[in-house]
């Protein structure tokens, strides 16, 4: 596994880290504010056109855990303690809380908050989900 490549976007209180390459493209994030989050934009998030509330609401929806978020006073992002494993409809197997990723080449890595695990197969991005179950029409 290599090192994640990450994006942070600020506002006074919180900040937004992005993980694009484990982000699914399940367009919840545009869906529920596209004032703020715009794939044609560059940036691509505007943070200040919504509220700290609007934002940390919207980041609990992310499916694949590539949002996730801090507190000016926190120094990482937000975690659940308890997992929980969902099979989404037609797409990924989404893990949330604390886990230990255990790559075939020996090396481990650590994820908090979601992550989506491919399910189709089709993935580039492999453990991980990259959006392909929607192009190839994945069903299941």
């Amino acid at each position: 596994m290599t090192a994640k490549k990450t994006k942070e976007y600020s506002n006074k209180e919180l900040t937004i880290v992005w993980e694009p390459e484990i982000c699914s493209h399940s367009e919840v994030c545009i869906n529920c504010l596209p004032e703020v989050y715009n794939p044609y934009g560059k940036p691509w998030i505007t943070i200040e056109n919504a509220t700290t509330e609007q934002l940390k609401d919207q980041i609990g929806k992310c499916p694949s855990g590539a949002l996730s978020y801090y507190m000016k006073a926190e120094t990482s992002t937000t975690t659940k303690t308890n997992t929980e494993i969902n099979i989404m409809p037609n797409g990924p197997i989404v893990v949330s809380g604390n886990i230990r990723v255990l790559g075939s080449d020996g090396n481990s890595e650590t994820k908090t908050n979601k992550t989506a695990f491919c399910r189709c197969g089709a993935s580039s991005n492999k453990p991980y989900c990259d959006g392909s179950h929607a192009k190839i029409g994945f069903e299941g």
